[in-house]
């Protein structure tokens, strides 16, 4: 599960770590009251942020940093009457509808700090890196000397002198040691405390030396977090925390039904039932020339409802030109699933060519019931295995 920036801002505010002050607004009034207020502070810098779950948003012009109420309302009703396009959204981009406008800060220097799980050491680990601010995975492949990690300890977390030297491996210096510890420590108890699958900083500044920190002070701008989807059930406060208007309408019609959907790009639809079933059926899929439209898999007993609402799920997407059934009936039986297919076809109508492919349990008794259907339902075709599938699907969608 993901959240917003001003959200995770104030996660970090909850744990004793520094940010500058902002706020969430949803129009363009509310953007310049709010920035009314912080314009008052030294320096006198808005940074106005467009709030979606996609990177790139500097780059595509929905971060602005800016100096007056003028041009405050001036990015304000860009973001929010523009859909942002980045690498990282659809290709028609992302609605914003709402916005983060945070006071800006001057900044000496940046760094990256983030908290993940490294699967190889079956640890969480935090990773740092003095090359803050930038894109850190080309970091990590141009550079990776420049990523310093620290693995935490199971049960003590991160400990007090693993920050310590990782503050001096980063060059902090004087009592910006003593803040980065104190922020990495509380970082890392907030990561465990909530659940979190990723926990970034970048940038996390060091602002020039001032009155009340001779050093400069150790503050995170920008921060994101994703949390483990199976631990939300003891993570209330988190989960309340969840904007359904940030995924993908057909991937979450899917979650409501038991399903696992992921909508793709090509034009071949594809049903099964296990994950790998369904990683197996791309890959071939793609080895014979066509390019798989979902990843959808209905799970180990899926019932005559969960393929029907599967069917929608997938002829709703106009680019399908296709679709490949492939089940395995193991603890299912497949002439149970073939009559759920029969019916769910009947009941949604198919217009595109369907290939269907079942093997395992009752696999004999399940052909029959398909051979039986066939004159009602003439797009549908049997394969014998699954490349004899993946040949006619691809070969049935050009």
């Amino acid at each position: 599960m993901k959240i917003h920036e001003f959200q995770a801002r104030a996660l970090l505010c909850g744990a004793d770590i520094p940010v500058p002050d902002g706020e969430m607004v949803t129009t363009v009034d509310d953007a310049v009251s709010a920035a009314e207020q912080l314009l008052t502070e030294s320096p006198p810098v808005i940074v106005v942020k467009a709030q979606v779950h996609a990177g790139g948003r500097g780059k595509a012009g929905f971060v602005k940093v800016v100096k007056t109420l003028d041009e405050v309302r001036e990015a304000a009703e860009f973001m929010l009457g523009n859909r942002m396009v980045s690498p990282q959204t659809p290709p028609a981009g992302l609605e914003v509808d709402r916005l983060l406008i945070a006071a800006g800060v001057d900044i000496e220097r940046e760094i990256y700090l983030a908290i993940t799980t490294d699967r190889g050491r079956r640890t969480n680990t935090l990773i740092a890196s003095a090359e803050g601010g930038v894109e850190i995975e080309q970091v990590a492949e141009e550079r990776p000397e420049a990523i310093l990690t620290i693995p935490m300890h199971p049960l003590d977390g991160l400990c007090p002198f693993q920050a310590r030297d990782l503050a001096f491996a980063l060059g902090l210096k004087g009592k910006q040691v003593r803040q980065f510890t104190t922020l990495a420590i509380n970082l890392a108890n907030l990561f465990l405390e909530t659940d979190a699958s990723i926990a970034e900083i970048n940038p996390l500044v060091i602002t020039p030396a001032c009155d009340a920190y001779p050093d400069g002070q150790v503050i995170a701008i920008d921060a994101k977090f994703n949390f483990d989807d199976n631990a939300m059930f003891r993570q209330q406060s988190i989960a309340a925390l969840f904007d359904p208007k940030e995924e993908d309408p057909d991937e979450m019609r899917a979650h409501d039904a038991g399903l696992s959907f992921v909508a793709l790009e090509g034009d071949i639809g594809c049903l099964v039932n296990g994950a790998g079933l369904a990683m197996s059926t791309m890959d071939i899929i793609k080895l014979h020339g066509g390019e798989p439209a979902n990843f959808l898999d209905v799970g180990g007993d899926a019932s005559q409802e969960a393929v029907t609402e599967a069917f929608r799920i997938i002829l709703g997407e106009e680019s399908v030109k296709g679709v490949l059934v492939n089940i395995f009936g193991g603890i299912m039986q497949c002439d149970r699933i073939a009559r759920a297919i029969v019916a769910a076809a009947e009941e949604v109508g198919f217009k595109v060519p369907l290939i269907v492919r079942l093997e395992g349990t009752n696999v004999d008794a399940a052909r029959a019931v398909l051979a039986e259907a066939q004159e009602r339902l003439p797009t549908m075709r049997t394969a014998t295995d699954l490349g004899d599938a993946a040949r006619q699907v691809c070969a049935a969608v050009g």
